[in-house]
């Protein structure tokens, strides 16, 4: 019987406990140079993304959403303080996680780069497309190229830290609009900020996520 009970005292000792971490940067904060500066990343990923993590293990320490995954979260939270710090940390470990040393004539291959020729005809019209959602976002938030319950490639535009997951999409690539991702090095030019990333972007990583 004691035993049972030090086992269920674990149990909620553990739920209690639950938080969620920092994603880890599978390159040098300097590797993503001169696309994303050094001084950008430790900004954005250093300090605007651990606020995120930090607020959100407050927020839910004591609640029902301890024990949930973060996407979970991210699709059953309602407005307000948690979905925002859940949404902007499930899409900032996309973000990070989806990024390489800057590459020239940077493109898709395999399995990802035939769904997007599939879907929107062409890589460059992929990249207008999905370079007009980005740029003509208003206010902060994230273009988001994601996969549809059809298994259809779709670009979406999320406010603030909305997910595609409440769409019931599961998001393979998103940009990161907010001027705290960009000002540091392009001041008010997000479309050249835009149309930078491309040489960044890993496309072997976006592709397993399909």
């Amino acid at each position: 019987m004691r035993t049972i009970v030090l086992s269920i005292i674990t149990t909620i000792i553990s739920f209690t406990l639950m938080s969620f971490d920092m994603p880890k940067l599978p390159y040098a904060t300097n590797a993503l140079e001169p696309v994303i500066s050094q001084q950008t990343i430790e900004f954005h990923y250093g300090k605007h993304l651990q606020n995120y993590v930090n607020t959100l293990n407050k927020l839910i320490e004591g609640t029902e959403y301890a024990s949930k995954p973060l996407e979970e979260i991210v699709k059953t939270a309602p407005a307000g303080g948690i979905f925002n710090n859940a949404g902007q940390l499930l899409n900032h470990t996309l973000y990070f996680l989806q990024f390489k040393s800057p590459v020239e004539n940077n493109k898709p291959t395999g399995k990802i780069a035939e769904a997007i020729n599939r879907d929107f005809g062409s890589f460059e019209a992929f990249q207008k497309a999905f370079g007009d959602a980005a740029a003509t976002l208003f206010g902060s938030g994230w273009a988001f190229l994601s996969v549809d319950q059809n298994g259809k490639l779709v670009i979406t535009q999320e406010p603030n830290g909305a997910n595609p997951v409440v769409r019931g999409y599961k998001p393979i690539f998103g940009l990161d609009v907010w001027e705290h991702a960009y000002y540091l090095d392009y001041q008010n030019r997000r479309a050249d900020h835009i149309k930078a990333v491309w040489d960044i972007v890993d496309w072997d990583v976006v592709g397993s996520r399909l």
